[in-house]
């Protein structure tokens, strides 16, 4: 596998942001997308692993489910103040996923606050698979 077999990139959109995403499978996609969507807070290579917190997601649909996982994502984020470094998905089936995010505490004399990332929207939400690559892509309303 060569470095480009997981990853994510920001995509232009007209106001908001968008975030796409792959990897071998759906679940490194996932987390890929929600490291891409934590790097517009705070970038990861800023962030230790103090701590960690595990976040849970439903949804009826591959799309509903991303699009949950992500506001749950934040969620941790705007409740906790919580920065991320790492993100590792153990579950994601088409109507779960299950997760750790390692990272610590947002820390304003060492982090410096980049885009405030409000939720992900529906809009141009995709969740695919081509060619055996996962790929996923999401715009966060910011």
């Amino acid at each position: 596998m060569s470095a480009r077999d997981a990853g994510w990139e920001h995509f232009e959109t007209e106001a908001d942001v968008g975030v796409r995403a792959w990897g071998s499978t759906r679940a490194e996609a996932f987390a890929q997308a929600a490291l891409g969507v934590f790097s517009l807070i705070v970038k990861p290579d800023e962030v230790s692993e103090r701590e960690h917190r595990e976040v849970r997601a439903q949804g009826d649909s591959p799309e509903r489910l991303f699009a949950n996982w992500i506001n749950e994502c934040l969620y941790v984020h705007e409740i906790e103040g919580f920065v991320v470094h790492r993100v590792e998905v153990d579950t994601c089936t088409a109507t779960l996923v299950h997760a750790t995010l390692h990272g610590e505490e947002l820390d304003a004399g060492r982090h410096r606050l980049g885009t405030i990332v409000k939720a992900a929207t529906m809009h141009r939400l995709d969740v695919a698979e081509r060619d055996g690559r996962h790929e996923v892509s999401v715009i966060v309303d910011v």
